[in-house]
């Protein structure tokens, strides 16, 4: 697949078949981490093998664990129990994940770490995690509020209570959770972990956290809504099954309804747990989506709907989605560039809300647009899902979707979508 352009062909039929989405990228983050922090070994299985995981699973290796690759979706991971310090810094791409949850993992690394990432991941915010660590007496700093990051560690974490600011990211929560049971054992000092103030994006992704971390062994006690006690108990190495991901479910979901198919993901929609699978509900009221959609607890299926939502019977204003501002790109305004691109007016920005001025007479038009992508996986997924009912729609960077869908394409393709590379 060439890194330039690829044109969609429209397939001008509905898209039937078997189309089984990746493996979570979130849960197999998660789950990466977990068990390079736990002692044994681990067995990773129905993984996703992407970008995002492979500097997470690189990373880890860099500091002592032991991860072999067996097949396509397994991770077997032996660690020690203890990170040692890397030779040097962390690169990480643009993988948000193994960037936050990293930074607060290897406070626990005695020595000196530093985790950076790309042009695009120097861009993103990580300053409330950086302040969370210093309350606890951490050594973390990061001039410019977002990585690199570098982080001096005297060999476990801190116990206390620390309160993070998780409106930009529930990311940041994850982040202390996951580090909490690394703290100093045997003096029996939990680690608080609190919410400054209510706003949280995403509160499903924390819970996917806590389920993941009581897999390898640790206790957590949620006192209430907005704060968890964790005891410094370690982790210790436990075999997971990880579910298909529900983010790049949406893609699919979205191309059933738009083009009239049935598309079989090989999993009953109700079965992810991951906070994407509420747009199934969304999705499936398509050409009658609601007027107004909060995208705050399903964050990541926002660009697939804001496209679907272009051919919707009426217009559609997403609300809730400030925190697409700060993700691989601000993707509320590449979603109204592209949108744009495609016809002008089709989308307006009305501070963080996105109003799509819906149009059913969009499919079957030949409306050649360039879409950029800005490097986002996500953006380049959605607005392919245009290509397949307007004639021209052409994506820049196709080869982003490596990100967290590698066989994106691929899997369009066998359900009968052309494309033409451009090169």
């Amino acid at each position: 697949m060439s890194k330039g352009k690829l044109t969609i062909i429209p397939p001008g039929k509905p898209l039937s078949g078997r189309a089984m989405p990746p493996g979570s990228k979130s849960i197999t983050n998660r789950a990466l981490l977990l068990a390079g922090l736990a002692k044994g070994t681990s067995r990773l299985t129905g993984a996703l093998k992407s970008d995002d995981t492979k500097y997470m699973a690189d990373a880890l290796r860099a500091m002592g664990v032991q991860i072999d690759e067996p097949d396509d979706t397994t991770f077997v991971v032996t660690g020690s129990g203890k990170l040692l310090p890397p030779k040097v810094p962390l690169f990480l791409g643009n993988a948000g994940t193994a960037t936050r949850f990293l930074t607060a993992a290897v406070a626990s690394v005695e020595g000196t770490v530093v985790v950076d990432g790309d042009e695009h991941m120097r861009k993103r915010p990580i300053g409330p995690l950086v302040a969370a660590l210093k309350s606890l007496g951490l050594d973390a700093e990061a001039p410019t509020g977002c990585p690199p990051v570098t982080v001096h560690g005297n060999g476990h974490f801190a116990s206390g209570r620390v309160e993070i600011d998780a409106g930009l990211s529930s990311q940041y929560v994850s982040a202390l959770l996951m580090a909490a049971p690394l703290a100093k054992q045997g003096a029996n000092a939990p680690v608080t972990v609190a919410l400054a103030g209510a706003e949280i994006g995403a509160r499903g992704y924390v819970d996917l956290t806590l389920a993941a971390m009581e897999t390898f062994g640790a206790e957590v006690k949620q006192l209430d809504a907005a704060t968890w006690r964790v005891k410094p108990t370690g982790y210790t190495a436990a075999d997971f099954v990880i579910e298909p991901d529900a983010s790049a479910a949406t893609y699919l979901w979205a191309a059933e309804v738009l083009t009239g198919g049935k598309i079989d993901l090989g999993v009953p929609n109700d079965a992810f747990t991951q906070p994407d699978a509420k747009a199934y509900e969304t999705i499936a009221q398509f050409p009658h989506l609601p007027g107004e959609i909060d995208g705050s607890q399903m964050q990541d299926a926002i660009p697939t709907i804001a496209v679907l939502a272009a051919f919707n019977e009426t217009p559609v204003r997403f609300v809730g989605i400030a925190n697409l501002r700060v993700k691989e790109c601000d993707r509320i305004r590449a979603l109204s560039t592209g949108l744009n691109n495609i016809r002008e007016g089709l989308a307006v920005e009305e501070g963080d809300d996105l109003i799509v001025h819906s149009d059913p007479d969009l499919a079957g038009q030949h409306l050649p647009a360039e879409i950029d992508s800005f490097a986002d996986h996500r953006i380049a997924m959605s607005f392919a899902l245009a290509g397949l009912k307007i004639d021209g729609i052409t994506i820049l960077d196709p080869d982003c979707v490596g990100k967290t869908f590698p066989a994106y394409w691929r899997t369009l393709a066998a359900l009968g979508v052309t494309y033409q590379d451009k090169g």
